[in-house]
Formats: structure tokens, C-alpha cells, sequence
């Protein structure tokens, strides 16, 4: 497995800390964020109790830095739906069945986050049209098939997802390897959407699957946006795709969305929570989450796509331009290619004439008041695909930023660059 920086993961020193602030919304005339209009926050403050001091987020939606902040309309559906009991049962269905009609594909089912989706979704392959499969996974396979084709330089830290079915991988590389994987055995062809170096294309992946009546599984967690993606993969030709409810998309952080064919949906659903005997059960997402997620798929697709990555765009500028003048200090403005598709800033310096590792930086800003929290990629550490770094690097992730705290961040970030300078 490479040393990339899985885009659910932050390997640093972060483990006490929560986000908090308001939200944006983007103007769709100027595409400067705004802040939006909230009543003053009610209830008791537990991080204040708890003694968890919360940060500003220029490292991006990383699931240990509690993903994104839900716009107030999310927020409001999620305050209704939690005054109410329903049928779970109900609601899920109901709530696939509405996301299906808005995403363009035949089916979709709310999950307890992608990798329950990467579960749910591959459980679903294994005991499709046999429920007493549903019973014995993962420990009893005997008569399934559960031989999953995955290009070698696909295997990532998600694997496990996959693994609590009871499957396991057969790695290939070339197109030729791809050919020749499929046997009687096989039950799907897995599919990791940001990673850029395997020989074999998406097309590729899809039409040799299905040249073989096997299902193929697009894992595409943090590709959003562009919000066309919640309709290209599927229309590609994926059987089923995961994404993450809690990032891009700007749901609860609880929640995955699993994008699929109608027959693998149902499929999913048996192996789901609220039925004890299945791998899913632990997966539970309350009536809460899944209208936050139903919410959040609203808000996303009212968006104005180009206002919001202009938004992203000139905050990276706002932070660059303050620190122009400092020795050796350049910036570059960097869009990875397909997960977290917006606009970091990167900073880069001279470490003879500024005696301070990117480390260095990303420990002085979560260390000061108010704290601020870099993109891991910072100083060298484990790189999101596509994103470079370096130990003279710091790469700044603006778009999970509240109103005016580019302007913080730009401010210390001078502070601590001038005085490590010579």
C-alpha cells in the first residue's frame, strides 16, 4: 500500500479535536461566500464542558477533523426530523427511492458513512437473490462466490470494509491480468475513483466486468465536487458507487450514500440495519441522519458550481497575498484531480533561509488561539492522491473555512513565518 494520505484518514496529532463555526453559502452573482443567517445557537455548550476546544479547518473534510460544518438548511431538516418517530424501514425506502429520482440511477440507500456503504454494497454482491447467504456471512461461504478483482495498486486502508463479507482479493495490473481474473468464483470488480496510477481505465474496469456479468464498484468517497459526479459513475456504467455523506456533499459526518442498481439496493437493504442477523446491523443511521443526508443532497444540487469554486479560489488568493514579501515564501494554488476537487494553496520556502519544517508550522498553528488545523499533507506528512508535499511544504485546505477565517489563518501564518526567518 502506498504512503498516500487516505482522504477519510488524518494520521497527525489530532485526536482531541472538533470543529466547530457557522456555515457559507455561496452567492450565485458574485460567488463570494456569505455568511448565512442562523438564530443564536441554543442548548448547553458540551465542547466547552468537555473541555474540547474546537479549531478553525484549513486541512479540509478529514473524518477525524469531524468532516464539514452542515449548512443551516441541513441543520433545521435534521432539528424537525429528530421531533417525530417513524418507521425506519419507511423512511429508508422513501429516502432511496427520492435520492434515486434526484441522482439520475435506479436505486440508492443512506449508510452509516462510505465505508458502511463499501459493506453494505459488497454484501449485497454475495447474497444477491439468497438470504440464507445473509445469515452466514462472513464466516460460512461455502456455494459463494466471493473472489473480489482489484488492481494492486487499488488496495488501500478501506480493504477491510470489503473483508467483513468474508471476500477476498484477486490483485491485478495490466489489462491482460484484468482479462484473465474472472472465473467462477468472482462476484465483483472493485473500483477506487481517486487513485491515478493503475493501468487500467474506469471504461476499461466497467467493460470487461460486465463482459463477465460481474458487478463492478466505483469507491468514490470524496469526489465531490464536481456535483456532476453524484450522476457520471453510475451512468458510466458503475453497478454501484459509494460516496461520503459528511464531506463534499455537507451532510451529517455519520452518513454515506450508496448509489446502485435497484436488484443490489434491495440486496443491501436485507443485509442492513434494523435486521439483527446481518453484517450491517452495527450500521445503524438514525432518522436524524438520514434526512440530514436527503437535506444535504438538496442544498448540494442547488449550488452554483462555478460561484463556489470561484469562492475557494479567492480565498487561497486572500491567504497568498498576505504573505507575499517574506523571504523566499512562494505560493501556488493547486486543484488535485479528483478527490477534494477544490482549490489548496500551497506554500512553499527556502529552509536555509527559513529555519522551521512545514511540521514545524502545522504544530505552531494548532498549538496557538484560536487553533487552526493544516492540511496533513503539511511538512512532508501522508499526501491526499494528487497532492503534493514536502518537508519545506504547507498546503492549506480552504474550502471548509467560515467566513473571514481565511484572514486569520493568512495573519498567523505571517506571524510564524517571519519570526523562523532569517
Amino acid at each position: 500500500m502506498s504512503k498516500s494520505m487516505n482522504r477519510r484518514k488524518f494520521l497527525g496529532h489530532t485526536s482531541e479535536a472538533l470543529v466547530t463555526g457557522g456555515a457559507v453559502a455561496w452567492g450565485a452573482a458574485s460567488g463570494r461566500a456569505l455568511a448565512a443567517a442562523e438564530a443564536p445557537a441554543s442548548g448547553e455548550d458540551y465542547y466547552h464542558k468537555l473541555g474540547v476546544i474546537p479549531f478553525i479547518n484549513a486541512a479540509g473534510t478529514f473524518t477525524v477533523l469531524s468532516g464539514c460544518i452542515m449548512p443551516p438548511s441541513v441543520q433545521a431538516a435534521i432539528e424537525r426530523a429528530a421531533k417525530a418517530h417513524v418507521n425506519i424501514e419507511e423512511l429508508q425506502r422513501a429516502s432511496g427511492e427520492y435520492l434515486a429520482s434526484r441522482l439520475h440511477c435506479e436505486g440508492a440507500l443512506v449508510t452509516a458513512g462510505a465505508a458502511s456503504s463499501l459493506t453494505l454494497g459488497t454484501a449485497a454482491c454475495v447474497t444477491r437473490g439468497n438470504d440464507q447467504a445473509i445469515l452466514n456471512i462472513p464466516v460460512n461461504l461455502s456455494g459463494l462466490k466471493n473472489e473480489v478483482v482489484v488492481q494492486k495498486t487499488h488496495r488501500y486502508g478501506y480493504d477491510h470494509a470489503l473483508l467483513n463479507c468474508g471476500i477476498k482479493f484477486v490483485e491485478v495490473e495490466t489489462l491482460q491480468d484484468y482479462e484473465a481474473a474472472f472465473n467462477e468464483r468472482t462476484v465483483m470488480a472493485h473500483f477506487l475513483n481517486e487513485e491515478t496510477r493503475g493501468q487500467i481505465s474506469r471504461e476499461d474496469w466497467v467493460r470487461v466486468a460486465h463482459q463477465h456479468g460481474v458487478p463492478c464498484f466505483n469507491d468514490a468517497a470524496a469526489d465531490v465536487p464536481p456535483i456532476s459526479n453524484l450522476w457520471n459513475y453510475t451512468q458510466m456504467g458503475f453497478d454501484l458507487v459509494a460516496f461520503s455523506g459528511g464531506k463534499g456533499l455537507r451532510g451529517p459526518q455519520c452518513t454515506g450514500l450508496l448509489l446502485a442498481k435497484k436488484d443490489l439496493i434491495e440486496a443491501a437493504m436485507k443485509n442492513n440495519f434494523p435486521y439483527s442477523t446481518t453484517v450491517g446491523r452495527g450500521m445503524k443511521v438514525g432518522k436524524e441522519e438520514i434526512i440530514g443526508l436527503v437535506a444535504a443532497v438538496d442544498w448540494f444540487l442547488c449550488q452554483d458550481e462555478k460561484a463556489m469554486q470561484a469562492e475557494f479560489q479567492k480565498r487561497a488568493e486572500r491567504i497568498a497575498s498576505q504573505l507575499k514579501g517574506i523571504p523566499t515564501v512562494q505560493t501556488q494554488i493547486f486543484v488535485p484531480p479528483t478527490a477534494n476537487h477544490v482549490a489548496h494553496l500551497l506554500i512553499t520556502y527556502d529552509q536555509d533561509r527559513i529555519k522551521i519544517t512545514g511540521k514545524g508550522v502545522q504544530e505552531k498553528l494548532r498549538q496557538g488561539s484560536p487553533r487552526i488545523e493544516l492540511n496533513p499533507s503539511t511538512g512532508g506528512g501522508p499526501a491526499m492522491p494528487g497532492l503534493p508535499s514536502g518537508d519545506n511544504t504547507i498546503v492549506v485546505g480552504v474550502w471548509m473555512l467560515q467566513p473571514n477565517e481565511d484572514v486569520i489563518v493568512a495573519r498567523r501564518l505571517r506571524e510564524v513565518l517571519q519570526k523562523a526567518a532569517l
